[in-house]
């Protein structure tokens, strides 16, 4: 049995470091990370969505007042519809060309990113040419579920462990949530901005690029960084990465790696159950790829 691991408790000195934090958040965000414990304490005044598996239910129903135990059983995700042959030949093609290291990326999961990479470039607000950065949040976090893959060559160039909030849940997450305060991973499509030396080091801002989905990550502080929780011997002591605060936080040793390659102006996409995106469509994608390929 993979036991979770404990938040941390907080302390009266963290309490006090957030009042701090208040008090400069208005001039700048330079030492924000993911978003502060003390604003844990009412994280759920919305309630964020569920994912569940009702009795007599469909997979994938919600319930805001679900539990659900965690397992190893993915939800199953069916192939985007109107999506053209030309787009899922090519993206069949890349997942093969990627080869073992993408062999837990599934097929499905990556169809949607390269759609709303595609999606994305197409309407500029992608400009890291070939660079795509997939991450499965209904994976465990005990196993890599992110990928950074450079489509144009059919690598992966990255492939990692990364954190989901400790509000979507424990060994699995089973909530998303874009609301502040909620310690959730949000899901959708993000575009990678620019770098900063934070309370966590070298860390990377995200844009939040589905409307209502994850548009709040720039308020929220969700970025790429580097967490102690992630490491290699954390994973051992407790069978699965421990929690951040709504941030995709990475391994110390490969975070470095990770948020140079993806640069700024990429496409980061996690994926996860109930998601809905208005960059998953098929005939825009199709127009980008005869014209330029992954390019």
């Amino acid at each position: 049995m993979i036991l979770s691991a404990a938040p941390a408790p907080i302390t009266s000195a963290q309490g006090s470091g957030w009042r701090r934090y208040l008090l400069l958040a208005a001039v700048g965000a330079a030492m924000a990370g993911c978003q502060p414990s003390g604003a844990e304490v009412a994280a759920l005044r919305r309630p964020a969505v569920a994912v569940s598996r009702p009795a007599g239910g469909a997979p994938g129903a919600t319930s805001p007042a679900a539990v659900v135990p965690d397992s190893l059983e993915l939800t199953p995700l069916t192939p985007l519809s109107a999506v053209p042959d030309s787009v899922r030949q090519a993206v069949e093609a890349l997942h093969a060309k990627l080869g073992p290291a993408a062999a837990g990326l599934r097929l499905q999961v990556l169809e949607r990113a390269c759609v709303g990479y595609l999606n994305l470039r197409k309407a500029g607000l992608v400009r890291q040419a070939g660079i795509l950065a997939v991450a499965d949040m209904d994976m465990p976090s005990s196993e890599p579920r992110l990928w950074v893959l450079d489509l144009a060559a059919g690598q992966v160039l990255h492939h990692s462990h990364v954190a989901h909030g400790r509000g979507s849940g424990h060994l699995r997450a089973r909530r998303f949530s874009n609301v502040l305060k909620s310690a959730c991973t949000a899901l959708g499509f993000y575009q990678t901005l620019d770098t900063y030396q934070g309370k966590h080091g070298l860390s990377r801002r995200l844009r939040g690029l589905d409307a209502g989905q994850n548009n709040n990550a720039l308020r929220r502080y969700v970025v790429l960084h580097a967490a102690d929780y992630v490491s290699r011997q954390y994973r051992e002591q407790h069978g699965q990465v421990g929690y951040s605060r709504g941030c995709p936080a990475l391994p110390p040793d490969q975070y470095r790696a990770i948020i140079r390659t993806v640069g700024q102006g990429a496409c980061l996409y996690l994926s996860g159950p109930g998601l809905e995106s208005e960059w998953l469509k098929g005939s825009v994608a199709a127009e980008r790829l005869a014209a330029y390929g992954w390019r």
